[in-house]
């Protein structure tokens, strides 16, 4: 599976708890919690907002983030795409 075929699970998952406003605790590799909502994100850090406040979080200090209810997405290949694999990741 080449780089451009490769799905993005990581960027699929924090999008949808982003887009459904998810309450998320995000679990650091410290043991230290944070409760919040992820406002963005990008290749190396996670916005989270905890009551009103933003903090600006380095993914590679993260260990779990869970949601505070189930996470519905899904990845549908595009026709053409050579994602092929996609049925078979969920």
């Amino acid at each position: 599976m080449g780089a451009k075929s490769a799905i993005n699970l990581q960027d699929t998952y924090l999008n949808q708890v982003r887009k459904d406003n998810i309450l998320a605790t995000v679990y650091l590799v410290n043991g230290f919690q944070l409760k919040g909502f992820i406002k963005a994100f990008d290749s190396y850090t996670v916005l989270l907002d905890v009551d009103g406040k933003q903090m600006l979080i380095y993914k590679h200090a993260i260990s779990t983030i869970n949601p505070f209810r189930p996470v519905n997405f899904s990845v549908h290949r595009d026709k053409g795409s050579g994602d092929s694999a996609v049925d078979e990741l969920l």
